[in-house]
């Protein structure tokens, strides 16, 4: 059930498709307490990775996250765009060698991913961000034996619930963080971003 290269390959238009679809439900959340351009900033980000990824003649599994980790680096420098940049490039590094996608290398994607963002943001679980998703959709996919799509399935409620679980925290990073209370009973619009990204990944590994 783990996935070639040339399947991952799908991941990146899927990604780019869902953030333009989004990218007005995500610029209105981001408005509540932040500056309004996350929309913008993940439409045109994962725009630049499908081409970036499009234009390899082949990629490895790794070299497709790299190119897109490259091109996210440069076309969406915000602090999220550098974020989701960082998760991708240090995916590459973790993945490197790897052959195929399955949930083994979906988990070892997630984790690098998820340390990645914490280090790169000084962020730590509980301040409302985007490792407060990102952390538990590494640890179900961690804990599965199930094979790549159930396993993805099970990632996906995980981040669910996680996300939900950040609407009783309080913003410690970014502008959110000037809101403080008025943060709480909102969920977390980067947690959002990531629940978005691990559903395109559930969902491609379905297809037949």
């Amino acid at each position: 059930m783990a996935m070639t290269a040339e399947q991952t390959r799908a991941f990146y238009p899927a990604w780019a498709e869902r953030f333009a679809a989004e990218r007005e439900a995500l610029i209105a959340l981001d408005g509540k307490v932040g500056d309004s351009d996350l929309g913008i900033t993940m439409s045109k980000g994962f725009a630049a990775a499908r081409d970036a990824v499009a234009a390899l003649e082949e990629a490895t599994i790794a070299g497709q996250m790299k190119a897109a980790g490259a091109a996210l680096a440069k076309a969406a420098p915000s602090t999220m765009g550098t974020l989701m940049a960082t998760g991708f490039l240090r995916g590459f590094k973790a993945l490197e060698s790897a052959e195929q996608f399955g949930t083994p290398e979906a988990a070892t994607f997630w984790r690098a991913y998820a340390e990645g963002v914490a280090q790169r943001g000084k962020a730590q679980l509980g301040d409302k961000t985007v490792l407060d998703v990102l952390d538990p959709i590494a640890a179900a996919l961690e804990a599965s034996g199930s094979p790549l799509p159930q396993a993805l399935d099970e990632a996906v409620t995980a981040a669910a619930a996680a996300l939900e679980a950040t609407k009783d925290m309080v913003a410690q990073h970014g502008k959110a963080a000037a809101f403080q209370e008025k943060s709480r009973g909102l969920p977390d619009a980067g947690g959002t971003v990531a629940v978005m990204l691990v559903e395109v990944m559930r969902d491609v590994a379905h297809r037949p």
